[in-house]
């Protein structure tokens, strides 16, 4: 079993607004239309580990940082 995350951040200056991350956890990430940037689900701690570390590393730009 993979260890727990505690915190999911997006560096909203790094984002380009790819949506790579809300492809692998939708549950986790969202667009903002808006804005053209990624953001961080409340609870996206409870998403599977696993997902969350694929949707950071697919991210382009490496603007997820898992805690």
């Amino acid at each position: 079993m993979s260890e727990k995350i505690n915190k999911v951040k997006i560096d909203q200056e790094k984002c380009i607004g790819c949506g790579a991350c809300s492809m692998y956890a939708p549950e986790a990430f969202g667009f903002d239309m808006e804005r053209g940037k990624s953001f961080v689900k409340e609870g996206a701690e409870n998403t599977d580990p696993e997902k969350i570390k694929e949707a950071a590393s697919s991210c382009p730009v490496q603007a997820i940082s898992i805690e």
